[in-house]
């Protein structure tokens, strides 16, 4: 098993993220001793929601959209929610971030609704991927195989449906993260 101490993993949300889907794999990379960093479209707090109809807690991002750079990463975690993945996928620089991860075979991990940026930045095609139910057939309209899995693993690419999927999902990305850390001090 690696040592995640030197992992460091982006985090991508905006307003009306789901609060679980950020704050528990969040706590379970922190956990596990990776360095998570957190960009937002402004530094001001956003806001957190409950399963999509009751406001939850406020998380202040570390850094803007214009000031990532993906060589300081080693994953992306993107967090569904209905509004948070919406208002990232018009944001051209979030959309640049997500292919520059795909494009450099980073582990990028996607939930619920999350996947909508994976649609907006083009790198499903010919993927094996699943969402909540509503994205479905966005993904399969831009060419991924979809299915019902509580974690589906394609390469470099982690997606999972819905809150209960958190612990397999954060699972699944840590130990993508133990194997990509693993295969780098091999080389």
């Amino acid at each position: 098993m690696a040592d995640l101490g030197d992992a460091r993993v982006l985090i991508l949300a905006a307003d009306g993220f789901e609060e679980s889907e950020l704050f528990d794999p969040r706590q379970a990379l922190i956990d596990a001793g990776v360095n998570v960093t957190l960009a937002s479209i402004k530094t001001d707090a956003i806001q957190g929601v409950v399963h999509d109809s009751e406001k939850g807690r406020t998380i202040t991002p570390d850094l803007t959209l214009e000031e990532v750079d993906i060589d300081d990463y080693d994953a992306l975690l993107l967090p569904g929610g209905v509004a948070n993945p919406d208002k990232m996928r018009l944001e051209e620089r979030a959309v640049e971030i997500v292919g520059e991860f795909m494009d450099e075979g980073k582990i990028v991990a996607a939930i619920c609704h999350a996947p909508w940026l994976l649609v907006e930045a083009d790198v499903v095609d010919g993927r094996r991927v699943t969402s909540w139910p509503s994205v479905r057939t966005d993904l399969e309209n831009a060419g991924a195989e979809v299915v019902d899995e509580q974690v589906v693993i394609d390469d470099n690419l982690i997606t999972s449906r819905k809150p209960d999927d958190i612990p397999a999902f954060s699972r699944a990305l840590i130990e993508a993260l133990e194997t990509a850390l693993a295969e780098d001090a091999d080389d």
